[in-house]
């Protein structure tokens, strides 16, 4: 019996002792009726009205049990039905897994068989594949044996042919050496002939030297005795000559020293031109504003320079006053304090103080700007604003009549052109040519060269060493060690040398000219000299016969290292030597 049978027989148990139960109850109560008093009792009735509702109560859960019991039988019954074909289902599917568990041993033992027959007749097609590669390594062998039997027949026949060569090397050498043999007989010969010409030569010579002392009347040792002393007196007069010709060097050293240290302090404070570099002038609306521009008893004058640190110069000049200062950021200040208060009309130390402070923060505001869009055209972002505030102040400096803040911006792109066409950092070597010059913004305020003093700035605000040498190599102060540094000397000197770009006064230009001429003209064997293309050539006119071609290019030389020693100039000078001979006859 399976589990689902006990099951279904222990709920008829329980729902049979669950009947059985409520009968006897029922029995129990109705022998209790049975033992009850007489009916004419209303309580009695009552009792019995309430026993029979209980009892028909009763009767209608034992007919609820037996239903219970009847469906509870049923389904028993429809259990075991159920079993039963479960139990005739298990069986048929036994019969059906033995029959497939059949079918399947007889697939296999068949799929085994003809595996068995595939296998042999592979078997067979791999013996037949062995023997026919077999066969063909064989016959490839068999080939190989024969080539390389030809190889060696080919080897030795090679090696016969050496031998041929060897011995007929052999033959030329035994022939070369009985040639070299008699070759150095026959020199052998010729050295013993030589060696009796020296020894006649040699008595020729001292026949020839006994003659000539006798015909001299001195012997060899006075004669060369004599020779000494002449040459000794010569050496003393060359020395001589080379002891003038070194303190007369020495002399034109020491000035030309002078000369470049009195050019640099002019250039340190900025004064190549002092009528254009120092001086600004503001025009009056009138006469009568110079008197109260002095103001009483000078009140006014004394607190204007006081308070700007500029000159003010009063003259005859009609309706015009002059200021002058050293520092063009100062002079401009107190330019436009000037003019502020002649506009103004109210002038007194208290309103010069006032107006300064205002020129002042207008200036600077000013200087700010044009860095910004110098720095803006150059392409330049990242600079310290220090050096920006020192750049601004170059807007009003110049250096031979040419803004140096304009002058920064040309030699950028000039700088940024050649790097560009020679493929190295363009901006780097921009940033070197635009920055050479910052030195000039402090020159008159820091001793020292303007190349040395922006490199010291530089390098304070944190430029990289290649932009701080060559900016204090760009006047040859230090040797220039890199390719930027030479690219911002041959930028600044394209910028500074181009026709227009500065000027100078026409004493000045006149004098050096007259000296590049005096210095050409002091040299020996020169005819003429013309200074050419303002003063940027030199054409020199030689005597042929007294200056060779190798003089004319040492002459070239000489000049133009003199010409760079002595004179300060923008761009370069070339020399020309010009060496010509002329040849005229004359048919008759």
């Amino acid at each position: 019996m399976s589990a689902f049978d006990m099951l279904i027989l222990a709920v008829v148990l329980l729902l049979a002792v669950l009947v059985v139960g409520a009968v006897l109850v029922g029995v129990r109560t109705l022998r209790r009726l049975n033992l009850a008093p007489a009916p004419e009792d209303p309580a009695f009735i009552a009792e019995k009205d309430r026993r029979e509702q209980s009892l028909a109560a009763l009767r209608s859960a034992a007919d609820e049990a037996n239903s219970t019991i009847d469906v509870a039988r049923s389904a028993a019954a429809a259990a075991r039905t159920e079993a039963a074909a479960a139990k005739a289902e298990a069986k048929a599917a036994r019969a059906e897994a033995r029959r497939v568990l059949d079918d399947a041993r007889a697939e296999a033992d068949t799929v085994l068989e003809r595996a068995h027959k595939q296998a042999e007749a592979d078997a067979e097609q791999l013996r037949a594949t062995a023997r026919r590669s077999g066969e063909r390594e064989v016959a490839v062998l068999a080939a190989t044996t024969r080539e390389q039997a030809a190889e060696v027949e080919r080897r030795a026949a090679r090696m016969d042919e050496r031998e041929r060569l060897h011995t007929e090397e052999v033959e030329r050498l035994a022939e070369r050496e009985r040639q070299l043999t008699a070759a150095s007989a026959a020199l052998a010969a010729r050295e013993a002939g030589l060696v009796e010409r020296e020894q006649a030569f040699a008595q020729a010579e001292e026949q020839r030297r006994r003659e000539l002392e006798r015909v001299a009347g001195l012997t060899a040792e006075a004669a060369r005795a004599e020779l000494v002393e002449s040459i000794e007196g010569q050496a003393k007069r060359e020395a001589v000559l080379l002891v003038r010709d070194i303190e007369s060097e020495a002399r034109d050293t020491a000035e030309q020293r002078a000369r470049h240290i009195v050019v640099d302090a002019i250039q340190r404070v900025a004064s190549e031109q002092t009528a254009e570099s120092v001086v600004s002038v503001l025009h009056l609306p009138g006469d009568e504003m110079k008197g109260r521009i002095i103001g009483r008893e000078g009140r006014n004058i004394r607190a204007f320079e006081s308070v700007t640190g500029v000159n003010l110069i009063i003259d005859d000049t009609p309706e015009a006053v002059l200021l002058s200062c050293f520092d063009p950021v100062r002079r401009e200040i107190g330019r436009i304090t000037l003019e502020k208060l002649v506009l103004d009309g109210r002038i007194h130390p208290h309103r010069i103080e006032e107006v300064y402070d205002l020129a002042r923060h207008e200036v600077e505001e000013l200087c700010h700007r044009a860095a910004e869009d110098a720095l803006v055209e150059v392409g330049i972002t990242e600079i310290h604003p220090e050096l920006v505030t020192l750049l601004g102040r170059l807007r009003y400096r110049t250096s031979y009549g040419q803004n140096v803040l304009k002058h920064l911006v040309e030699t950028a792109h000039i700088a940024g052109t050649m790097a560009a066409e020679l493929r190295l950092d363009v901006p780097t070597i921009k940033r070197c040519a635009f920055l050479h010059d910052i030195g000039k913004a402090l020159t008159h305020e820091v001793e020292g060269s303007h190349a040395i003093i922006g490199a010291d700035m530089a390098r304070k605000y944190g430029e990289s060493e290649d932009v701080v040498h060559a900016i204090e190599a760009h006047h040859n102060e230090v040797p220039p060690q890199t390719i930027e540094a030479v690219l911002t000397q041959a930028s600044d000197a394209c910028s500074g040398g181009r026709p227009g770009a500065r000027r100078e006064s026409l004493e000045a230009y006149v004098k050096r000219l007259e000296r590049i001429e005096e210095i050409a003209a002091g040299k020996v064997g020169v005819e003429k000299v013309f200074a050419m293309q303002a003063g940027r050539e030199i054409r020199v006119m030689v005597k042929p016969e007294e200056v060779d071609d190798i003089g004319a290019a040492v002459l070239a030389r000489d000049v133009a290292k003199q010409v760079e020693e002595e004179l300060t100039y923008p761009g370069q000078i070339r020399v020309t030597v010009v060496r010509e001979s002329r040849v005229t006859e004359i048919a008759r």
